[in-house]
């Protein structure tokens, strides 16, 4: 690999022994000085590689970058958090080489970013808004551009920067080079590629073993209430280094802040509302061990790389498998290990399996661990915690004498053991079934069918249920009829358990209930000789589904609240012609129409000004003083 000089230098006092295959792909020699549209995965060396990418641009094949009147290059990042991170990157990459970076990024003051724009750096990074308001201010020049990056365009164009990227991109030279990296090429990437790029080279460094080798996926069925609990319960369960807790809405994050935080978690808070100030005080926060915890929308899903970030939890699922794949993509970074678990609530399980059938991920689908299952892994770090196998040093041999000689070993056991769980939040009751396995299966039976809308449309019931009666209710699909209320009222009603019932089939204005003989007839009996039960609701004895459609077209629609009419549809008195109105002799003098309508040439009828007051307001009349 033909790696510039001063950048070999920066790997090697890194300790970089081998690159990944993303920056071994940019610097094939192939590429030259040609346009590049890179597909890459989150934590795959990006920030590196295009730095590499760059430097037969930058550097001419010198050891030293050049005094210039204006930036040679200018990298356009999606966030704050992942600018601030390709700068500081950059700069540790360029430092042999004399290379100097300015950030230009929306929150920070714009006075600073125009005096350090003025010092002519080597190397701007920036996001889409911010760059442009330099640009249009004139802080900003282009003339020298060699070459720009456009680092997670496909999240650039999710966010709404279209026209910001267009805009940029135009105000260029355009003898440039543009190296376009993204994680996916959709369609929208596609054509900024075509439009803004030339005789682009594709590089595709993404498979579908690669991009999740790293990465633990396991997804956690849980009731909807008890979210925050399965939380709580994996965070003490994994006890990472650093964790990141996904939620959609900036008031789910500051709700399961608050929750952690009366828990005892150290807990920090990330989101879109926070200045550029309160964000980078809650990374450092993470940086320096002083919160393990982070929750965060999905603004943080990108360019934050924190140290021991092991495990990731998705409170809320993901939209599409694009967002599933950047959640997880902040852990198992660089060759670390790492685990992402979603959450998945019963009645969410169907598009939580969509978003990871979309991505290629096969997750292993379990219950939240239980109070038990956490002590046991507690127990456990407690039993294989490194200073239990370290030796005595000469400070502790006073005191571990002491010790010995006034407590039994159990008192200094127990002692221990207290010790370590100090502090430690306590696990959260979760209810489980006694069957986990087939509660598991049940839920994907309900929740997971793939079936198309016919089959979730086929008649509800038993398979086993013989010698059935049917009756016909007075309410149908039009009147919102469901099982899941017909059901209990007809149990009330009737005076029968659920097992009596058979299938139920909804038509617009009818639905057909299968029943035991016995409780049909107990159903009908407590119906009364006008065949009403919940008060308003008709009921009747039918032969079978097959009468449906006869009986309809006899009688029109049936009607939900009191007894159909037996006596057939009722007729309609004859349309009258338009210009037969009749007499109006009863109906009061007829008014005149504006003319502005065009339905006569009579100007409209004023009536006589309302009376007011002496501040103009309306006065109100005695009549209706009166009625009020």
């Amino acid at each position: 690999m033909q790696i510039a000089a001063p950048l070999a230098a920066a790997l090697q006092k890194k300790g970089f022994d081998t690159l990944t295959p993303v920056q071994e792909a940019v610097l094939s020699p192939e590429i030259g000085e040609r346009d590049l549209l890179v597909s890459a995965q989150t934590g795959s060396g990006k920030t590196v590689a295009f730095g590499l990418a760059l430097a037969s641009s930058l550097l001419d094949d010198a050891d030293v970058l050049g005094v210039s009147d204006s930036p040679l290059a200018l990298i356009i990042a999606p966030t704050r958090e992942l600018a601030l991170q390709v700068r500081k990157e950059l700069e540790w990459l360029y430092e042999p080489a004399g290379g100097q970076i300015a950030s230009c990024i929306g929150g920070m003051d714009m006075r600073d970013e125009r005096r350090a724009l003025s010092r002519n750096p080597h190397i701007v990074v920036g996001t889409p808004g911010r760059l442009v308001d330099h640009i249009s201010r004139g802080s900003l020049v282009m003339d020298s551009l060699r070459a720009v990056v456009l680092d997670e365009a496909d999240e650039m164009l999710n966010m709404g920067f279209r026209e910001e990227l267009e805009e940029i991109l135009e105000a260029a030279p355009e003898e440039r080079r543009t190296l376009l990296f993204s994680a996916t090429v959709s369609k929208p990437i596609a054509r900024l590629a075509e439009n803004y790029q030339n005789d682009a080279m594709r590089l595709n460094t993404i498979s579908a073993r690669e991009q999740h080798i790293d990465i633990d996926y396991s997804a956690v069925v849980v009731a909807p209430e008890d979210v925050e609990k399965a939380v709580i319960n994996l965070l003490l369960y994994h006890d990472a280094p650093n964790a990141l807790v996904f939620c959609s809405r900036r008031d789910g994050v500051n709700k399961l802040t608050a929750r952690l935080n009366n828990r005892g978690f150290p807990v920090v808070a990330l989101s879109g509302e926070f200045s550029q100030k309160e964000r980078s005080n809650a990374l450092l926060a993470m940086r320096d061990g002083r919160a393990k915890v982070c929750v965060a929308t999905d603004v943080a899903a990108r360019g934050i790389d924190l140290p021991g970030l092991d495990l990731v939890i998705h409170a809320d699922l993901p939209s599409n498998k694009e967002t599933l794949l950047h959640r997880s993509g902040r852990t198992g970074r660089a060759g670390r290990k790492g685990a992402s678990v979603l959450i998945v609530p019963t009645r969410a399980r169907r598009r939580a399996e969509r978003v990871m059938r979309d991505a290629d991920i096969k997750g292993n689908w379990t219950l939240p661990p239980t109070t038990d299952d956490i002590r046991k892994n507690l127990d456990a770090r407690v039993l294989s915690h490194p200073a239990l196998e370290e030796g005595i040093s000469e400070s502790e041999g006073d005191l571990v004498n002491a010790l010995t000689a006034r407590f039994e070993p159990h008192q200094l056991a127990a002692a221990l053991v207290r010790l370590a769980r100090a502090g430690q939040a306590l696990p959260e009751d979760i209810d489980t079934p006694d069957d986990p396995s087939k509660w598991l299966q049940k839920s994907r039976d309900r929740n997971g069918r793939t079936a198309d809308r016919r089959e979730e449309r086929r008649p509800r019931g038993r398979s086993d249920f013989e010698n059935g009666e049917w009756v016909s209710l007075g309410v149908g699909r039009r009147q919102s009829a469901d099982p899941k209320w017909l059901v209990p009222m007809l149990c009330k009603n009737g005076g029968f358990s659920r097992d009596q019932i058979g299938s139920i089939r909804i038509s617009p204005n009818e639905t057909h209930v299968e029943l035991r003989p016995d409780a049909a007839a107990q159903l009908m009996d407590r119906a009364g000789a006008e065949q009403i039960i919940d008060k308003s609701l008709y009921v009747q004895r039918v032969s079978g589904p097959e009468d449906m459609t006869a009986r309809q077209d006899d009688s029109g629609p049936s009607q939900r609240r009191g007894k159909r009419r037996d006596d057939g549809p009722r007729e309609r008195p004859a349309r009258r012609e338009r210009g037969d109105r009749g007499g109006r002799s009863d109906r009061g003098e007829r008014r005149e129409r504006p003319a502005q309508n065009n339905f006569d040439d009579k100007p409209a009828r004023k009536g006589p000004k309302k009376p007011r007051g002496p501040n103009g307001e309306k006065k109100r009349s005695p009549k209706k003083e009166s009625r009020d």
